[in-house]
């Protein structure tokens, strides 16, 4: 490979970057995630030292996730139908008052597990509407259509640096001087992410006038999504992996003290690996030029995943127990990301804010279901068999998927056709499915 040609593709690796808007938002968003990972680290450690119990555990990550399965439906017709820059400085303002009110009853030595129910169950409503608006408007920062892969596959890649950065500052801080200055750090650092938001130039917002009412769109995004496959099929993989997959970052603290005998610093470093995994993931999802082929990463990438946890519940060496981590990681994330550039490239505008709205439900919403589960299963049959139950049926939700992909990408084809996207893409799939006809029904 020449040098001008490494060059390009470095370029090209952070081209969503040349979008003002878009990197106010990456460096804003950037920081402020650095502090959401720390305060999540502190927040699970704190549970675990004050009750010794996974299903709290368990329970504290479904009170702040559940409303997301609730709400997010109904969040989406708001993204849809409202000024998503506003919605988001509103979002924002309030996630760094529940920051500072969870720092304050820390620092105060006040603090009680009810608070911290009551506290995660309000920042999971704030959560519900900030992410469905949150992916909706994505497409509103960057220019060019085909650009959005890459702005996504960056956000993967923030969203992971954070994930490294965070966890090991936290279990840092944590043993030096405990979880409260874990969650004011995290407060504070809301106010990059608002400043970048105040700082964006955006065209003037023209509200549509909507014909429907809110059951009504709420209604039409559903049977849009669900009455085409291959949207259909990507929501289903993201469930399916936050409902058996995600829990284990639910029962890290019980590896990390129990099972690997250590402490904070422990946990900071298996979610630390995690983060490294991951950002490999989303880094080479970025230096792709095209989602052709991603269905395909999928299966591999959803088996990864799958078997990575298997490997780590039954390790008792921090050093494999990194590895794996590491592994599933990469899975995970090349999964999910890819489940979302499929998405926002194939979904129709008007319809984006209730398509990512059932995304993030998928993602966000179906979490506490498999937390709960994994927790209250954990208490009885431990949580090393629990965690490679979870990685088995990972690996075997996939299996749909893979029989079906090429039907759905047949599917997809006359979108990227219509709409103009990438297309030499288009003549890609085009070709892969005219190949995969018979000879008699070409």
């Amino acid at each position: 490979m020449t040098a001008a040609s490494k060059e390009s593709r470095l370029g090209g690796m952070f081209r969503a970057l040349q979008y003002r808007n878009y990197r106010l938002f990456f460096v804003g968003q950037g920081i402020s995630l650095i502090g959401t990972w720390m305060q999540q680290i502190a927040l699970s450690w704190l549970v675990y030292r004050l009750t010794d119990s996974v299903f709290l555990l368990g329970a504290v990550t479904f009170c702040s996730q559940v409303p997301t399965f609730l709400l997010s439906p109904f969040a989406g017709v708001i993204a849809d139908r409202f000024n998503r820059h506003k919605i988001l400085l509103l979002t924002q303002t309030l996630s760094m008052l529940q920051a500072a009110t969870l720092a304050a009853l820390v620092l105060t030595e006040t603090i009680q597990i009810w608070h911290v129910l009551a506290l995660s169950a309000v920042l999971g409503i704030i959560n519900a509407y900030d992410i469905a608006t949150r992916q909706a408007f994505v497409i509103q920062m960057v220019d060019k259509r085909e650009d959005i892969s890459n702005a996504i596959a960056l956000n993967s890649s923030m969203f992971n640096l954070a994930r490294l950065v965070g966890p090991s500052i936290a279990g840092i801080l944590i043993a030096w001087v405990g979880e409260g200055v874990c969650f004011l750090i995290n407060a504070l650092s809301y106010l990059t992410v608002l400043a970048s938001l105040l700082l964006m130039r955006l065209k003037p917002y023209v509200r549509v006038v909507q014909e429907h009412r809110v059951w009504q769109s709420l209604t039409e995004g559903v049977g849009y999504a669900f009455g085409f496959p291959p949207i259909r099929a990507l929501i289903l993989i993201v469930a399916l992996l936050s409902l058996f997959g995600m829990p284990f970052s639910v029962m890290m603290p019980v590896f990390a003290r129990d099972i690997l005998h250590g402490g904070a610093n422990t946990l900071g470093y298996l979610m630390g690996a995690s983060g490294i995994g991951a950002l490999m993931g989303a880094l080479f999802l970025a230096q792709r030029k095209s989602v052709l082929g991603l269905g395909r990463i999928m299966i591999f990438t959803m088996l990864t995943f799958g078997l990575g946890l298997i490997a780590f519940s039954f390790s008792e060496v921090l050093l494999i127990s990194l590895l794996c981590m590491l592994v599933s990681g990469f899975g995970m994330i090349v999964t999910m990301a890819s489940c979302n550039t499929l998405l926002q490239t194939i979904v129709e505008d008007d319809k984006r804010g209730r398509v990512m709205s059932l995304y993030s439900m998928a993602f966000m919403g179906m979490a506490p279901f498999g937390s709960m589960l994994a927790g209250t299963v954990a208490e009885y049959i431990g949580v090393s068999i629990t965690l490679a139950a979870c990685g088995l049926l990972c690996a075997l939700s996939i299996i749909p998927f893979a029989l079906n992909l090429r039907k759905l990408r047949r599917l997809v084809v006359p979108i990227y056709q219509r709409l103009g996207i990438l297309p030499e893409i288009a003549r890609g799939l085009q070709q892969a499915s005219s190949l995969a006809t018979p000879p008699e029904q070409r």
